[in-house]
């Protein structure tokens, strides 16, 4: 199957146990501090034990800044569509459009009828949900009262609104044919479960979804393919996530490529504290970037596979690495650049690869990322100068972001941010840069250089670190934080510039993946 081109999504399916409440809303907000983009809980209004789905995801809402938040999925035969389309619009405002709807036909039905639902058998339930979708596509769309007939729900003249700030969208739970075909009708989304449908059924439901947006004149990008997962990293990786960090890395993205699945939501139950860190700081960033390498290569191929012709040459380099401006914030150095090895000279007939300049640019890519992390770090720090931010809430916050790797630790600041500089890091002098000096042995000199950098560079971010928790401690110490964040802010941008310069041009001529 192909890859349907979506933005990668990473996101963390949780348990509503009402006594587990306090835990539940502890892992939602560490979610969002660690960058995920979406929280979700199971929707069963019929156990006792379970949180009401809504109202916990409002609190959830309330209480964190950036992901979004959805049922997964709502129990459509116990939430009647119109009152579900006014909850999720009005969700959708007051969190600024962070809310997206799962949907499904509905299980357990002794359960359901005990609470006062309906009992629907697999015709009718699908036939509910059917109507249930128009109805709150309706009410969410402008216009005079709404009339519809259905026979499981209807509108007599219902106004639509309050209309959701952004255009939520409808998941559906699908598993089986009928179902499947509903979602390429009209779903914005297809929402299954690896214990349910295992990674070897995608192609064959993905295959009738598609069939059925394609009769019904849509197209098979418009249906978004996720995925609740489940694993454990502990394992010798030969089943489907249960391995370490790097098989959950390699099989997702292979699941993207091959399979079009583009959102993934970890499940996790009590105690998930660790995996949800583990999931967010090494495998989500890793896969961005392994997926970003393969489509910028054209490849819909495994990871590890091109399509694209990588002897296509041109004499254009069409890449262009981002220059060092020279501003320094810190007297204090940190290595001499006037002693930084560089290359050979541009060949004026040189020829570059396709694949060499997408490479290059993937690169210039990551490190923009960096760049924006930084630019981040910089703001925060910023904020607790000028006391808008509490030093203890700035330190938590930075210590979410996406980047550093467990051998690096002097302290805890930066746990993610630190985290994605050294896997970056660590990719480029374990695989990456190894290709490179063999493709052109007259590079060993700077990729030397650059290695000993990444080594200074930590040294440098656990310096920022030393420095903060000292500031916890003796407000007094906000100078030091501040010289020390200009230090790293001196040293990473000058490196990453040192970076491309020296190896942009190299990488596109020697045609390097």
């Amino acid at each position: 199957m192909p890859d349907y081109g979506h933005p990668l999504e990473f996101g963390v399916f949780l348990p509503p146990r009402a006594d587990a409440a306090d835990e539940t809303l502890t892992l939602a907000r560490l979610a969002d501090r660690l960058g995920l983009d979406l929280v979700s809980l199971q929707d069963h209004p019929s156990q006792a034990a379970f949180l009401d789905t809504w109202t916990t995801l409002s609190v959830i809402a309330a209480s964190t800044t950036s992901v979004r938040v959805f049922p997964n999925v709502a129990n459509l035969p116990l939430r009647p569509p119109a009152v579900l389309a006014r909850s999720a619009a009005t969700l959708d405002i007051l969190s600024g459009g962070r809310v997206e709807l799962g949907l499904g036909a509905g299980s357990f039905w002794d359960a359901i009828e005990a609470m006062g639902g309906p009992r629907h058998t697999a015709p009718e339930s699908i036939a509910a949900l059917e109507e249930a979708i128009h109805v709150i596509r309706a009410l969410w769309t402008p216009g005079r009262g709404v009339r519809l007939d259905g026979e499981h729900y209807r509108l007599a003249g219902a106004h639509p609104g309050p209309f959701p700030v952004h255009d939520i969208g409808i998941w559906l739970g699908a598993i089986k044919r009928r179902m499947l075909a509903l979602t390429g009708r009209l779903g914005d989304g297809w929402l299954p479960s690896s214990p349910y449908v295992p990674p070897e059924q995608l192609a064959e439901k993905n295959e009738i979804i598609d069939e059925a947006a394609e009769a019904a004149g849509r197209s098979t990008t418009d249906i978004r393919r996720m995925y609740n997962i489940a694993g454990t990293f502990t394992g010798s990786g030969a089943e489907f996530l249960r391995g370490p960090a790097r098989v959950w890395v390699e099989q997702l993205a292979e699941l993207t490529l091959t399979e079009g699945i583009s959102s993934f939501v970890l499940m996790i139950d009590r105690d998930g504290d660790d995996q949800l860190r583990r999931f967010a700081e090494e495998v989500a960033p890793a896969v961005r970037e392994l997926v970003s390498r393969e489509r910028a290569l054209g490849s819909g191929e495994r990871p590890g596979r091109s399509t694209v012709d990588s002897g296509t040459e041109t004499d254009t380099l069409g890449v262009t690495p981002t220059p060092d401006e020279g501003v320094r914030l810190s007297r204090v150095t940190v290595w001499d650049e006037s002693a930084r090895p560089t290359g050979p000279a541009v060949d004026p007939d040189a020829a570059y690869t396709e694949r060499g300049r997408m490479t290059g640019q993937q690169l210039i890519g990551v490190h923009d990322h960096l760049r924006g992390e930084l630019d981040r770090v910089r703001s925060l720090v910023r904020q607790v100068v000028d006391g808008a931010l509490d030093v203890g809430a700035a330190r938590s916050e930075i210590n979410e972001m996406t980047m550093r790797q467990n051998n690096w630790t002097l302290g805890a600041y930066c746990e993610s941010y630190c985290r994605f500089v050294t896997l970056h890091h660590s990719i480029e002098d374990a695989s990456f840069f190894p290709q490179v000096r063999r493709a052109d042995p007259r590079l060993g000199p700077v990729l030397d250089r650059l290695s000993e950098e990444h080594r200074v560079i930590h040294d440098v971010l656990n310096r920022v670190d030393a420095a903060l928790v000292a500031t916890v401690s003796d407000p007094k110490g906000i100078t030091e934080l501040s010289d020390a964040v200009d230090l790293l802010t001196d040293s990473l941008l000058s490196h990453l510039s040192y970076e491309e310069r020296e190896l942009v041009e190299p990488l596109a001529r020697l045609g390097i993946g």
